[in-house]
């Protein structure tokens, strides 16, 4: 008599397989993911900035003066990162942070004259990065909408 509490061999290796590096989803995505960050590495550093400080400046050159907690949900960044990330850019003169008149405990977050000007300096970077990944405009298309899916839940 078969005791159903058990797995059976084939049952058993089902189980185990769904284990196997090949068939998780979050390892493709974490190389993937350190993959494309070497090819910004040089190219982020000849502007002195750190990846998670570029991603700020894209957000702040698409609209400035956004408040902190903006910037975090928009970055997917939390304040215990945003917070020293941003003191270390107002150091470099690149942003200013700003209290709110109407809610001292707002805080907005402006480009300075030279955080504006290095927009020009990272004009060639997406095209630059592009290049080197060698993706269809239409696949590249596809997986941002379907990483969206995952950032969006």
């Amino acid at each position: 008599m078969k005791n159903d509490t058990h797995p059976n061999a084939t049952e058993q290796q089902a189980a185990y397989d769904r284990l196997l590096l090949k068939n998780q989803l979050c390892f493709p995505l974490y190389a993937a993911a350190r993959k494309v960050m070497r090819l910004y590495t040089p190219l982020l550093e000849a502007l002195h900035l750190t990846y998670t400080q570029y991603i700020t400046m894209l957000a702040l050159w698409e609209q400035d003066g956004q408040t902190v907690s903006d910037l975090g949900q928009r970055l997917h960044l939390d304040s215990g990162t945003l917070t020293p990330l941003l003191k270390k850019m107002e150091k470099q003169s690149l942003v200013r942070r700003k209290r709110s008149t109407s809610d001292e405990r707002v805080v907005k977050i402006h480009l300075t004259a030279d955080g504006l000007a290095l927009r020009q300096q990272a004009l060639d970077i997406p095209e630059t990065v592009a290049s080197c990944i060698r993706m269809s405009l239409d696949d590249a298309v596809e997986l941002k909408r379907l990483l969206a899916l995952i950032l969006d839940q």
